[in-house]
């Protein structure tokens, strides 16, 4: 379940899908899907799926659902793979991994989870 905290406006630079963990585009106020591990991550899409020029709205702190890309356990770390979508980040010597926040429910590709936002990064 969604609990936003902070949520902003941005306008989506190309289609965003639902649920899926965003970035800042080539242009101020403007948001692209994940696309790496390495991103700077700054939040998630939720329900709705901006096309591009759209405007959007981006959790950027609190409670949002994420899709996920691969397996996650609750209490685990959430990167973005090349689709945005949420999953376990690699523990790769010398890898610098952005992270979106903490899975709060146990997961497998397909699924819609909460995750807590706390975005940050983890070196490998």
């Amino acid at each position: 379940m969604s609990n936003p905290t902070l949520t902003r406006s941005f306008v989506a630079e190309a289609a965003i899908n639902t649920y899926r963990i965003v970035k800042f585009g080539s242009t101020d106020d403007y948001v692209i899907q994940g696309a790496a591990a390495t991103d700077g991550l700054i939040g998630v899409v939720e329900a709705v799926a901006p096309a591009a020029a759209d405007r959007c709205d981006v959790v950027m702190v609190g409670i949002a659902e994420v899709k996920l890309g691969g397996s996650v356990t609750r209490g685990g770390l959430i990167t973005s793979d090349s689709t945005g979508q949420g999953v376990a980040p690699s523990p790769a010597a010398g890898t610098n991994n952005s992270v979106i926040g903490r899975a709060l429910m146990s997961g497998v590709s397909g699924d819609v989870i909460p995750v807590l936002l706390q975005p940050g990064s983890m070196q490998g």
